[in-house]
């Protein structure tokens, strides 16, 4: 299988003829030769994509038209769907299930929502002081968006930029990442054959220089990239030269409270999958879970008996419940942070290894299980994003909150109670971008997504995205008199 680049409605290989290769995590079979793009095809998209913004086939499209094309592709992607959940689950890893139910399920239902808001993006009229004057607001696009898409969840995170870009109006070009490049190739496919004019939505595959050309460039007006904070950082530095707008969904270290008085069967099976979700590569996962002293020995007990339990295999096999990591690279780290878990006292309960036999040819690692973790050590301050869960003991639950926001991030974090009053509290006062009580840490189209602190900058999904991808223009008109 061979991919190409799209630039102005044409598919292409790369300009200088780069190439790179993209693996099933869970074997290490090369799944497809992919265009790696250079200088020249982002100087190419970037032109594409300025030219399209201004052509009146775009521009001034009527609403209800962009609301047909963004419902079109969900249409596609559900006409597809077995195939585009098969694609993700042989580039990413992530079981076929959770391909399924979240990522292609999830990326329809982002064309649908925005889809539904083309129709609905409103000025306003401001009641100013000055006599005999009319104020009015006008949202119009930013203009040329670069989407920087990271490697967990590729179509479903692809889907939650493009298509609220495409709502207000913009032009993009997509890059997603180097190694789950396979279903946003085939995602622009589909917006391919629902119609966008060309040059509307632009397609380069390739490594971190793309990704780097695109930040940097003059003509690009607005940056939305999910990913690591450390890249986040650089983002906000190379994109200084024409102050381009940025929103950034970076890392997470999620803590999950586990009061005195949950149901730990249910807060054993909720945290399971909510830290344990596409192996734990989620920037959500909850990743510090602080259980009241009295019970703790209990959880981490049914906890470790149930991760241990977990089938683990390729995403494709029907009784896998916890695929492969993405790479071998990430493996190494991974597999590198719970050693150093072990080195600094943290009890390893269950897991802690590569797994072996028949899945030693891929990236799998045994789901992990500390006890006796402490606020200072490397697990429960950096993000691990594997599956590897650190429980950690409270004995007043007033230093919650404090413990729970001692961490440069804050993207979501968890509430495990049947007391009304510890959840509203607790939500009040823990610094996230998103809290989850007694549920799994799953976005949705129509909700506020980003974070708090060092996990990012600006909120995607919900009418939150329109603020991200619109320019808002106020209108004077003095009337003689």
């Amino acid at each position: 299988m061979n991919t190409r680049l799209y630039i102005n409605g044409e598919w292409a290989t790369a300009a200088d003829g780069g190439e790179f290769t993209t693996s099933d995590p869970a074997t290490g079979t090369v799944l497809a030769t992919c265009a790696e793009a250079g200088p020249k095809d982002v100087e190419d998209a970037v032109d594409a994509a300025r030219t399209a913004l201004h052509d009146p086939a775009w521009a001034t499209m009527p609403p209800s038209a962009r609301a047909r094309l963004l419902w079109r592709v969900a249409d596609l992607i559900e006409e597809h769907k077995a195939d585009l959940a098969e694609l993700e689950t042989r580039d990413q890893g992530q079981p076929l299930g959770v391909a399924h139910s979240v990522s292609v399920n999830g990326a329809a239902e982002h064309f649908r929502y925005f889809a539904g808001w083309c129709t609905k993006i409103e000025g306003a009229v401001s009641p100013v002081s000055f006599p005999d004057t009319l104020h009015y607001v006008r949202r119009e696009p930013v203009g040329v968006c670069a989407l920087i898409t990271p490697w967990n969840f590729p179509l479903m995170i692809a889907s939650w930029k493009l298509a609220p870009a495409l709502a207000c109006g913009n032009t993009v070009i997509i890059k997603p990442a180097e190694q789950t490049p396979l279903t946003t190739v085939r995602l622009i496919e589909l917006c391919a054959e629902a119609g966008f004019p060309p040059g509307v939505v632009n397609l380069l595959t390739g490594g971190p220089d793309v990704g780097r050309a695109l930040v940097a460039h003059p003509d690009i007006d607005k940056v939305s990239f999910t990913g690591s904070s450390s890249v986040g950082r650089e983002i906000v530095q190379a994109s200084a030269g024409n102050l381009k707008r940025v929103t950034l969904e970076l890392g997470g270290k999620a803590p999950s409270v586990i009061a005195r008085d949950a149901d730990i069967d249910k807060a054993v099976a909720g945290n399971l999958q909510g830290a344990l979700l596409n192996s734990g590569q989620v920037c959500a996962a909850y990743t510090r879970l602080y259980v009241d002293r009295r019970r703790a020995d209990e959880f981490t007990e049914k906890l470790a008996a149930a991760a241990s339990g977990l089938r683990l295999g390729p995403g494709l096999a029907p009784d896998t419940q916890i695929g492969p990591l993405v790479s071998q690279d990430h493996l190494d780290q991974v597999d590198s942070y719970v050693r150093t878990g072990a080195d600094q006292g943290a009890e390893l309960v269950t897991g802690g290894q590569r797994a072996d036999g028949p899945l030693s040819s891929g990236n799998f690692y045994t789901p992990t299980v500390f006890g006796g973790v402490t606020d200072d050590m490397t697990i429960a301050r950096e993000e691990i994003f594997g599956p590897v869960l650190p429980v950690l003991a409270y004995d007043d639950p007033e230093e919650l909150a404090a413990r729970a926001n001692d961490t440069d991030f804050g993207l979501a974090a968890s509430i495990w109670t049947r007391d009304l009053s510890t959840a509203h509290r607790l939500a009040a006062d823990i610094r996230a971008g998103a809290v989850f009580i007694n549920m799994l840490p799953i976005p949705d189209a129509a909700a506020p997504w980003g974070g708090y602190k060092t996990s990012g900058w600006g909120r995607e999904m919900g009418p939150y995205a329109l603020d991200a991808y619109t320019e808002i223009k106020g209108v004077w008109v003095h009337f003689d008199t």
